[in-house]
């Protein structure tokens, strides 16, 4: 949730960046005038607080009781309609302030699509192979690896069976990403796979319409959640943090469940666009002061996983309307994949300012004593539909087997390739 303070001063500011993220800045106006219904609401709740005081002091007063009681029973039916009324106002006010993005930071570039995204720099070399390179679902199909026929059979398209070497090498990402994590200062917890409706709404995770992600669990408040910083965003919610203990870093393990609607592109074939994967994610709260240098930190983790693994790769720093509405920046890495000749997402890492902890209630003591909202940060570390792409594309052999990466194969009982 955006500061409705900045709101209200700033609106042809605020207009202007919801424009810039290539969303209608008539919410922001929608905003104002429900803004302006709810603050007359409030003062008539406050009016007819102060009628029920003067009809107490009347009693006292000796005024006669059948008048009270006359008085007293219109108070408390008007009452009763305008608390609705304020009720509906809040919800509606609350709707549409939700529909309003971060404001962006100022160095991010203004775009409009992804077509406009930077390019900050490219990493490593790409492979070059004296054969045709195969895509990974060829590759994991041919190896016994992935079963997307028996996913389809038991739980529907775009769900998968992982076997023999595709589990050791997912579990050995998952190994060598928590060690990387935890030498960083990163506290690790495994999170619940459900959360409830707050939590997801709260981190702007929609459970309906086009952009819908979340499964939602029929008769009761919990979905499944689509990424681990739903519920660890949740697990500060409604705190007050002491300065001591800021930044505070975790490194975050859970499956993640997407609805990936409208997903069928391109390159939806294989583990690219799933609906069920295990992600290890970074999530960090700290001062407003530090964010923009923690989101450095996590962006250099992103990047110093992806060299270890010796996976080429470059770095987009997000245009305005690439961003989402949580973020006020965003970085994405690209693998190199052979498969596509082309690049994809491995990676994303996300400041999301205040935005998410004025939704949640997450603040913490500034030194002056007081209590102000903390700035909250999401990245990537490793996720486990992506990274085995770039893997098995970059590490292809010609006779069709896998070479493991360096870093990996002491999980691997010191074996060098996948299909050998």
């Amino acid at each position: 949730m955006l500061n409705p303070e900045i709101i209200r001063k700033n609106p042809d500011m605020v207009r202007k960046n919801t424009a810039e993220r290539n969303m209608d800045p008539a919410l922001v106006d929608a905003w104002l005038q429900k803004d302006a219904e709810r603050k007359k609401t409030l003062a008539d709740v406050e009016d007819l607080n102060r009628k029920k005081n003067e009809l107490a002091n009347m009693g006292k007063q000796g005024v006669d009781v059948e008048t009270i009681r006359a008085q007293g029973k219109e108070v408390k039916e008007a009452s009763v309609k305008l608390e609705e009324s304020l009720k509906t106002v809040e919800e509606e006010w609350l709707t549409l302030i939700n529909q309003i993005p971060n404001l962006h930071l100022p160095d991010v570039k203004i775009g409009k699509t992804d077509t406009e995204n930077e390019v900050a720099r490219e990493v490593g070399e790409k492979p070059k192979f004296d054969f045709e390179p195969k895509d990974h679902f060829t590759l994991g199909t041919e190896l016994g690896l992935l079963d997307f026929e028996s996913g389809a059979k038991v739980a529907g398209s775009q769900f998968y069976f992982l076997k023999g070497d595709a589990v050791l090498l997912e579990f050995a990402l998952i190994q060598f990403g928590l060690e990387i994590l935890q030498s960083k200062g990163f506290q690790l917890v495994s999170t619940p796979d459900l959360a409830k409706s707050r939590y997801y709404l709260g981190t702007g995770y929609a459970p309906r319409g086009d952009e819908a992600q979340i499964y939602e669990i029929e008769g009761e408040d919990l979905g499944l959640i689509a990424t681990a910083e739903v519920t660890m965003a949740g697990m500060h919610a409604d705190e007050v943090l002491n300065l001591e203990q800021l930044p505070l870093k975790y490194a975050a393990i859970s499956h993640c469940f997407r609805k990936e609607a409208g997903a069928y592109g391109k390159y939806s074939k294989g583990l690219y666009r799933v609906h069920q994967f295990t992600k290890l994610e970074m999530f960090v709260y700290c001062e407003p002061g530090q964010s923009e240098a923690i989101h450095q930190e996590l962006l250099a983790v992103e990047e110093e996983i992806a060299q270890q693994l010796g996976i080429p790769y470059r770095v987009l720093n997000m245009c305005s309307g690439d961003l989402g509405a949580s973020a006020a920046k965003k970085y994405d890495l690209e693998a190199w994949l052979p498969g596509r000749n082309d690049y994809g997402e491995i990676t994303s890492t996300s400041n999301c300012t205040d935005f998410q902890a004025r939704n949640l209630n997450i603040k913490y003591r500034n030194e002056e004593g007081k209590n102000d909202f903390a700035h909250m940060l999401n990245g990537t570390a490793i996720v486990m539909s992506r990274f085995p792409i770039a893997i098995m594309e970059n590490y292809q052999q010609a006779d069709g087997t896998i070479k493991i990466p360096e870093v990996l194969r002491k999980y691997f009982g010191n074996r060098e390739f996948i299909g050998k």
